[in-house]
Formats: C-alpha cells, structure tokens, sequence
C-alpha cells in the first residue's frame, strides 16, 4: 500500500511546477497588454548603473535552474511610471557572470531588457528595446521570479525599494 499512497502525493519539485504555472497564468490573466493605459508613457531610461557582486540579495529560482541570480540592492529603484528598474547578475555553476539591466510593468506583466554586462562589467546598451510577456517562452524566468517573490503586489508595483529587498530577504 504504501506504493499506492505516495502516487497520490506529488513530489516537491512537480508541486514547484505546477505552482509555477499557476503564478504564470495569473499574471497572463491580470495583464490586458498596454492598452489598458492608452496614455501611459514610459520615463527616460537611467544609463545603466554600476553594480556590486558582492552585495547581490539572491532570487530564488526553481530547482532545474543550474543559474544562481541574485539583484544588487544598489540598483533597485521603482520610478513615478511603475517601473521596478533593477540590475540581475546571473553566476554559471563554472563562475561565468552576466548582469541585466532591466524593468518589470507589473501593471501589464510585462519585463524590457535595457542593457547587458559581462564579467568586466561594460555595458551593451540592447538595440531597440521592447517590452515582452513574463511569461513568455525566454532563456531565463528570472524577472518573473523576482515579480512574484517581491517587485510586484499583484499587477502593482510594490510601495518600495526597501519592502522590495524585505521580501526578498524573507523579513
């Protein structure tokens, strides 16, 4: 018998899965695209700020993510627009980094890319940046993490930078 309980008890990591989805369709079902807004503008995008390795608050990703991305609380700031605008440093297993500059709409669900930096830190400013779903098929969930751990209150952006980085921290 104990064969046929644990089919009824799903593992950890397809319960992350299926939670996963979940989260992934609410923000889908919350998010109408931009014409919710027909007057909403964008403000004039900072150059992308330095960043500290040293200092990154970790972003919790599901268990078949081999990455390890954390943002620098430095470079946290949620602008007049609704924007959370941060730097996302990726580390690969072999110790290969790369750092985002990105924003999140929570208000549409949706992430930009404004810059990418290797391992020296210079900046490449990406050509024609444009707004895509988070849930949308990409490389990486890692903006969609940070949405649903802690830049987002539902399709709001959170009140601040500050309680941003506490519920990341787990405080």
């Amino acid at each position: 018998m104990p064969e046929l309980r644990s089919r009824h008890h799903l593992p950890c990591a397809l319960k992350n899965w299926l939670l996963l989805g979940l989260a992934c369709c609410a923000l889908g079902a919350q998010a109408q695209g931009p014409a919710d807004d027909p007057d909403w503008k964008e403000t004039e995008v900072p150059a992308p700020p330095q960043f500290d390795t040293k200092q990154l608050v970790a972003i919790d990703m599901p268990p078949y993510v081999s990455m390890k991305f954390g943002i620098d609380p430095a470079t946290l700031a949620i602008t007049p627009d609704g924007i959370v605008r941060y730097v996302m440093v990726a580390l690969s297993p072999s110790g290969a980094m790369t750092a985002f500059y990105e924003g999140i709409r929570c208000a549409t669900g949706e992430v930009k890319g404004y810059a990418r930096a290797n391992a020296s830190g210079i900046w490449t400013l990406v050509k024609n940046p444009e707004w895509r779903r988070l849930n949308d098929k990409q490389p990486s969930k890692h903006a969609l993490a940070l949405a649903q751990q802690g830049a987002c209150e539902g399709n709001a952006s959170a009140s601040s930078a500050a309680d941003t980085l506490r519920k990341l921290k787990g405080n």
